[in-house]
């Protein structure tokens, strides 16, 4: 079993995964980061556990809406879009409201 060390958010993690899969774990790594990256830009820094939530529902968005468009022939929208941009804003000020809820029970 082969292991990677992944640094997500300034932290290293290292994760175990199938000899020969190294490198497609590196890139699941790096779309990881670039959903922090968003995450940064649009809500600021903060704990690591709240921007972990907020990149992975910002990834299950992108799953969602890909799913939904393959289903209808859609085409995928565009970086820069700004209907995308307005959404990411949205879900990223409903994640912080999500994870608040979390810290605060």
């Amino acid at each position: 079993m082969a292991q990677v060390t992944l640094k997500l958010n300034g932290y290293s993690h290292t994760i175990g995964c199938q000899d020969g899969e190294e490198e497609h774990l590196q890139a699941m790594g790096q779309e990881v980061e670039k959903r922090l990256d968003i995450v940064r830009q649009v809500a600021g820094p903060s704990g690591e556990a709240r921007m972990l939530v907020m990149a992975a529902l910002l990834m299950a968005d992108d799953i969602f809406e890909l799913s939904k468009k393959a289903e209808s022939g859609a085409a995928p929208a565009r970086a820069g879009d700004p209907k995308l941009t307005r959404r990411l804003g949205k879900l990223a000020r409903r994640a912080e409201e999500i994870a608040a809820g979390l810290e605060h029970p």
